[in-house]
């Protein structure tokens, strides 16, 4: 079977895949394209919580149910499309593929097919599989949902696992994750002219000053940094919701949400504890969850394997996150695959092509590594 990544991206961006819709459409595509190269091929789907159908991929090529081996796993979702371009037309220009989705990761999807296609079953001493989930722009949803219901994977796990997501062909043994905090003060909403309201902007206001000194410590106190990260910081944020008000109203309520980065090793249980003992020492409602950092062993098979078959000296670092956060607990994962992530979610979204092209060389070489041997 013979793909070009290049017509093969271009024909999954023309799909509108965006995150709020179902994604069955690019699915059923993806699930008759892994067939025709050689994979057995399970439809995953289920309905997320606004009551839409979604459907993971899920494809594996080799000696049956033999251990070990090779994934390779992206999402078919996209962020929402924008005004200003076309963004489901897909055009060259320049050594460029535009398109929504051609970085954030239509094209290191396709890459990874391209790639797959050019090995025969008989040839793979161990087994390799392609995994396409859905919901990955919201929560990872998808991913969550195939560890636990694929018979594929749970069949008998591959050994590594490379998340494609576009580091610039670079292999990444690590990310950061999050925290978020949501601190709410009430008031009583009234017209200014009454005086009879109490706002919740003045309530909060004490431990909003609070929070601008515990900024300064996150940026400043080494406990809460991790140097193998650029930037070194967890990013702490605040964004403030009091409904949009207007001037001569009292706001009768006011969200804070706070948000850190994750990292091993960087006391983010102690940085989300201070923010929630502060809110409440100050009578406010506060709820927070957090979300996993990834981290390999930056020396391990898998990485060197990358690395081997990238030429890059050594695996890196990022500071967004992906879905290896979830990938980690069953299989030795990775991040690698073509794009910069800055290129992602953008108006005019693109990747260069012969990165694209060379990002299939580069999962050949794994699979030969790692499936052949």
């Amino acid at each position: 079977m013979s793909l070009n990544v290049v017509d093969l991206t271009s024909q999954l961006i023309a799909f509108e895949s965006e995150t709020p819709h179902s994604n069955r459409a690019i699915s059923e595509f993806l699930e008759n394209v892994l067939v025709e190269a050689g994979f057995v091929v399970e439809l995953l789907s289920y309905i997320d919580p606004n009551g839409v159908e979604k459907v993971n991929v899920v494809g594996k090529k080799g000696r049956g149910d033999s251990a070990g081996g090779l994934g390779l796993f992206s999402h078919s979702d996209t962020v929402p499309g924008n005004v200003g371009w076309e963004p489901f037309a897909p055009v060259v220009k320049d050594g460029k593929l535009y398109g929504r989705g051609s970085c954030d990761m239509k094209g290191p999807l396709a890459a990874t097919i391209v790639a797959a296609s050019r090995f025969d079953a008989a040839q793979l001493e161990k087994p390799l599989f392609i995994a396409v989930t859905s919901d990955e722009e919201n929560g990872h949803i998808g991913s969550y949902y195939i560890v636990e219901h694929s018979k594929l994977l749970t069949g008998g796990w591959p050994e590594f696992c490379v998340v494609c997501e576009p580091s610039e062909l670079l292999p990444v043994y690590a990310h950061k994750g999050g925290a978020r905090i949501n601190v709410t003060a009430y008031g009583v909403s009234a017209h200014t002219s009454t005086d009879k309201g109490e706002s919740a902007n003045f309530k909060i206001a004490p431990f909003l000053a609070e929070m601008t000194t515990l900024a300064q410590t996150f940026r400043t106190e080494k406990r809460f940094q991790n140097n193998e990260f650029s930037p070194p910081t967890n990013g702490f944020n605040l964004v403030l919701d009091d409904g949009g008000v207007p001037a001569n109203v009292t706001a009768g309520k006011t969200v804070a949400t706070l948000g850190l980065r994750a990292m091993p090793n960087a006391a983010t249980e102690e940085a989300v504890q201070m923010v929630v003992d502060r809110a409440k020492a100050h009578g406010l409602d506060v709820d927070s969850r957090t979300f996993s950092h990834f981290y390999a062993d930056p020396n391990g098979p898998l990485a060197q394997a990358a690395c081997r078959a990238t030429g890059a000296e050594r695996a890196v670092t990022v500071p967004y996150g992906t879905e290896a956060v979830t990938y980690q607990k069953y299989m030795q994962s990775l991040v690698l695959g073509p794009g910069n992530i800055a290129q992602a979610h953008t108006v005019g979204e693109w990747i260069d092509i012969a990165q694209l092209e060379e990002a299939v060389e580069v999962y050949c070489r794994l699979i030969e590594e790692l499936c052949v041997g």
